[in-house]
């Protein structure tokens, strides 16, 4: 491992290198963020295909959660509240009411590396949540997979807590499978694997509704070009800029199924997302405004990169008809997520 850089405290960050035959990741404890990761187009030549930073002040700065673990919660929890047994728990209050990826979330903190997992294809982050860490009530004992095969880049999570909690945890890095700092993803063909997805309302909070895919902008059972009804005329996607919202996958049973695909043309890079989890946040970067310059120097204007977030749904611990997220003593979380490259 190398120093990545210093936090204001004058903490030391490290970053480190996981290699396979054909990918090749850079990974930093700040976050537990994916810096690159460099994947074969059609051709054989490789590129990073991830956004990012090639330093720690950057990261601190940053507010679109690059390459970053999420948690306690990922996604929006309306008003930053949630009940357990009767008890309100109350969160920070980051995207206006609502609380986003848990505030100053573990996207911030610093991950200890499991020296003894440490290989050249994978290594496995800790992190001890302590109780009451943003709102969130019991210690929270958090261990994330990463590792490296052939075509896969794999996420094992793992978690377990000392009392009642709720826990939703994601990776949130973006992709351009053209090369990062490539100008957009709109070129790029997605085909999600979901019938369903859940409406929002303005605040971007779910109503609670299982909405049809069928006849809407939403609809990419079919591999559809990202960018060819983003902007719509859509009240879901007024409220969302575009393309910020959770699908409902398929495959509701808890084991490994393909949930996402996605076919860059122009270097032809193919990566299939694989979960565990019963949702996918797909966000298409619609609040990217060009004034981040990534590692390069290159900058990254509005939908230069995509997320697909494997998670349980936004704002679940309200949502009673969704996907419970709660967590009891005794219990272990546990939620796999692969993302597959290839090429045609």
């Amino acid at each position: 491992m190398n120093i990545f850089g210093t936090l204001p405290n004058g903490q030391s960050v490290h970053a480190f290198t996981l290699k396979s035959s054909t990918l090749e990741m850079t990974v930093t404890e700040f976050g537990g963020r994916v810096i690159s990761l460099r994947t074969p187009d059609r051709r054989g030549n490789k590129s990073d295909v991830v956004l990012g930073y090639g330093n720690l002040n950057d990261y601190l700065k940053e507010r679109a959660f690059f390459g970053a673990l999420i948690g306690r919660y990922g996604n929006r929890i309306a008003n930053g509240k949630f009940s357990i047994n009767g008890h309100q728990y109350q969160l920070p209050q980051n995207d206006g009411s609502n609380c986003l990826h848990s505030g100053n979330g573990y996207h911030n903190c610093v991950w200890r590396v499991e020296e003894s997992s440490l290989k050249e294809n994978e290594a496995s982050l800790c992190y001890r949540s302590p109780d009451g860490e943003e709102g969130f009530p019991g210690t929270l004992d958090i261990k994330v997979r990463y590792s490296l095969s052939d075509t896969d880049w794999r996420i094992d999570y793992t978690a377990t807590t000392d009392a009642t909690t709720v826990v939703n945890l994601t990776q949130h890095t973006y992709f351009n499978l053209a090369g990062a700092g490539h100008a957009t993803i709109l070129d790029h063909d997605l085909t999600l694997h979901a019938d369903h997805f859940t409406p929002v309302n303005s605040n971007l909070i779910p109503t609670g509704e299982l909405s049809a895919v069928s006849g809407t902008p939403f609809d990419f059972r079919q591999s559809h070009r990202i960018g060819d009804r983003i902007d719509q005329s859509d009240e879901q996607l007024t409220f969302g800029r575009g393309y910020d919202h959770n699908w409902v996958l398929n495959s509701q049973s808890g084991t490994i199924a393909l949930a996402a695909e996605v076919y860059d043309p122009l270097s032809g890079r193919v990566m299939q997302v694989l979960t565990t989890e019963p949702g996918l946040q797909f966000y298409a970067g619609n609040f990217m405004d060009g004034s981040m310059t990534g590692k390069s120097g290159q900058q990254y204007p509005k939908r230069s990169g995509f997320c697909l977030e494997t998670q349980h749904y936004p704002d679940s611990p309200n949502q009673g008809g969704f996907p419970s997220t709660t967590l009891q003593l005794g219990q272990t979380y546990q939620s796999t997520t692969i993302y597959r490259f290839t090429s045609k």
